[in-house]
């Protein structure tokens, strides 16, 4: 529960750090976090003496997987990155308060999932919500729909993928390592690279990314394997409370009444699916007691 609730509490608040870069471009800080992720999980892999799964991944069908997640992932930190320091803070957190309900829908239409009724509640609510900030503000929140369609499509690729969270977020960085050294070398040839031209505390906060990029996810791959899916599903939510109560009270984004209702209809929608997958948990629990 402690790493589980440490991993989420970090990701919550990741915007602070990444306001702190503020004046770097969001391609250059997301070029940074790529390279020194990159170099740090090598390093825990070599640690560690657990390069073997990389090596027998180098395969077809798995290097394929893994180039989509890796384009997919860029994408949600490019967005993110952008984000936070557009002063959208809000918008990100609505994303990830959307994204378990657009990984349901993906189960849907790529798995033939099916519903049960409360779970179509929920989405019918998530929906409606979506609705009534697109029609209020009159454009589709775009931030917040294409970090929860990035995640969730990232989450369904790595639900059928061979390697661990280590392993694949290794492979992942590789495999845009190459790009995001080219782009960092392009930049610094035109002078307009950041690393080493900066303050110190810019230098170091650009370096330190990757560790910030892959601790909370180590911690939480460790909480997986002790907790309940469960309850795991029921945590995720406190990432995306932080970056809003952090975008409202310390950034003073806005956060009027229209935004408001907009929120509370998703909320209402997480209510519903979180009771119910709580519900359907428990039964399930008790079920088995009854039978041995």
């Amino acid at each position: 529960m402690a790493l589980a609730v440490g991993a989420y509490v970090l990701w919550g608040v990741l915007p602070v750090y990444w306001k702190a870069l503020q004046a770097i471009p969001a391609p250059q800080i997301l070029a940074h976090r790529i390279l020194w992720s990159f170099i740090f999980l090598l390093a825990l892999v070599l640690a560690r003496r657990e390069w073997r799964p990389l090596r027998e991944a180098a395969r077809g069908r798995t290097i394929a997987v893994y180039s989509l997640a890796a384009t997919l992932l860029s994408v949600n930190w490019l967005t993110y990155i952008w984000a936070v320091n557009a002063g959208r803070i809000v918008e990100t957190s609505l994303g990830y308060f959307i994204n378990p309900l657009v990984s349901i829908l993906l189960g849907v239409l790529l798995l033939r999932e099916r519903l049960r009724r409360a779970q179509w509640l929920a989405v019918a609510l998530a929906a409606a919500g979506v609705g009534w900030l697109t029609w209020q503000h009159g454009a589709l929140p775009w931030v917040a729909l294409v970090l929860a369609g990035s995640f969730a499509s990232y989450g369904f690729l790595k639900k059928t993928a061979r390697l661990g969270p280590l392993h694949g977020l290794t492979l992942e960085t590789a495999m845009l390592w190459l790009p995001a050294l080219a782009y960092l070398g392009f930049q610094e040839a035109r002078g307009q690279g950041r690393l080493g031209h900066a303050d110190a505390a810019t230098n170091l906060l650009l370096v330190l990314t990757g560790v910030v990029t892959a601790l909370p996810l180590l911690m939480f791959a460790a909480a997986a394997r002790r907790i309940t899916l469960t309850m795991i599903g029921l945590l995720q939510y406190i990432a995306p409370t932080c970056g809003l109560v952090i975008a409202v009270a310390v950034y003073r984004e806005p956060f009027d009444r229209v935004r408001f209702v907009g929120f509370l209809l998703i909320w209402a929608a997480l209510g519903v699916y979180s009771a119910e997958s709580l519900w359907r948990s428990r039964r399930a629990g008790a079920k088995k007691a009854q039978y041995h």
